[in-house]
């Protein structure tokens, strides 16, 4: 039976979530069942069942969660402190280094997950605006480990 993966993305370009299809692509090259959401798509419910989680996320204005991700950070944080448990996952954070919050949603999104009880599987990696290599590397490299989780 092929292993799970929810891939969830957090855009306002358009940048991750062309890396989230990249990323499920390989995925089901890998033999994942492998399913991509905007972050304004599933409820805290459907993320509670979710086993693997790979997060792409960009940082908007000052420092702030995409709009199609704001709602659901939200309601990730009413969570409570062991509500993720179970749950592995990995965030690519995209930014630019020109700004002061380089990258702030995907550490948000990080250090919440990881508060709420869930397990950080993959180091986060913080991208700039020249990404492509890196996230490419780091989809590979979360696969893998995404691929030993029972």
């Amino acid at each position: 039976m092929a292993k799970k993966l929810m891939i969830l993305f957090g855009t306002e370009t358009g940048n991750a979530e062309m890396l989230a299809e990249d990323a499920c692509s390989s995925a089901e090259s890998n033999g994942f069942e492998a399913e991509v959401r905007g972050m304004d798509e599933i409820t805290v419910e459907e993320l509670c069942e979710v086993q693997r989680l790979l997060i792409y996320c960009s940082t908007w204005g000052d420092g702030e969660q995409p709009d199609n991700a704001q709602d659901f950070f939200d309601a990730v944080s009413e969570c409570s402190a062991s509500d993720l448990t179970g749950l592995n996952y990995g965030v690519l954070a995209l930014g630019d280094t020109a700004f002061d919050l380089f990258c702030e949603s995907g550490k948000e999104w990080d250090a919440l997950l990881e508060e709420k009880g869930a397990n950080r599987l993959v180091e986060r990696m913080d991208c700039d605006t020249d990404f492509e290599d890196d996230a490419e590397f780091w989809t590979e490299q979360s696969l893998e480990k995404m691929a030993t989780v029972e």
